[in-house]
């Protein structure tokens, strides 16, 4: 699966998913540090609840959150330079 240039799409795709969670941790490391915490400023959305389907003798439970915040959105960017330059 080649992209733009030859450049193979799954390594953007593990590059991203890098970024994202580095960036994540990141902004988890940083809520505690006066002058860092705007990294961790972001929002979260997505089911508070899950949703659970109960068959009886199978019960599924579905649910997804998720966090963005300012770090992990410059995960992402650094994620997409690295991705360029390589």
């Amino acid at each position: 699966m080649k992209g733009k240039g030859g450049k193979n799409a799954w390594a953007l795709f593990l590059l991203l998913l890098a970024g994202i969670v580095l960036g994540g941790f990141i902004g988890m490391l940083a809520d505690g540090v006066s002058s860092l915490n705007w990294l961790s400023y972001g929002q979260t959305f997505g089911l508070d609840d899950p949703v659970v389907l109960n068959l009886g003798l199978l019960v599924v439970t579905f649910g997804l959150t998720i966090k963005i915040t300012i770090a992990s959105i410059i995960g992402v960017i650094v994620a997409i330079f690295i991705y360029r330059f390589l």
